[in-house]
């Protein structure tokens, strides 16, 4: 069985935050959105399922933080290039995020790091696949 992750956050508009995520070039699956839901697509496996604070909370079962005070997650996603890192850098910050760390090369890895409107962190990455094939260097190396 291959297996998929849906991810659920919590966001206050969800009109701003659907065009966010299309703005990154992902689409909506619309037989699983409605007025408090949209279910981004991220690949054939990833799904981001963005609701508004009422509808989240209705299955969290606590109190919607605020993830722009404090720091809930970082959502790792890989990219196929260094390029593509940095145009989904570009895009998030064109379509309302912000920036929260510029490039970050570790010679294996390459990476950015920005919110959405929400403040919900995302980090993509580009690995080395040599590193991502056999781990990356020994810290320090």
């Amino acid at each position: 069985m291959s297996r998929m992750i849906f991810i659920s956050l919590p966001v206050q508009d969800l009109a701003v935050s659907r065009r966010f995520y299309e703005g990154l070039g992902f689409s909506v699956n619309e037989n699983f959105s409605d007025d408090t839901t949209a279910c981004v697509v991220v690949s054939d496996q990833i799904f981001v399922m963005i609701q508004t604070h009422d509808r989240y909370a209705g299955f969290a079962n606590l109190p919607v933080g605020n993830p722009r005070e404090q720091s809930q997650h970082l959502l790792a996603i890989s990219c196929e290039s260094r390029e593509e890192v940095d145009e989904l850098g570009r895009r998030a910050v064109a379509h309302g995020g912000t920036e929260v760390h510029g490039a970050e090369d570790l010679g294996f890895m390459y990476s950015i790091g920005f919110t959405d409107p929400d403040g919900h962190a995302w980090g993509p990455l580009w690995m080395d696949p040599a590193a991502a094939a056999n781990g990356p260097p020994e810290h320090g190396a």
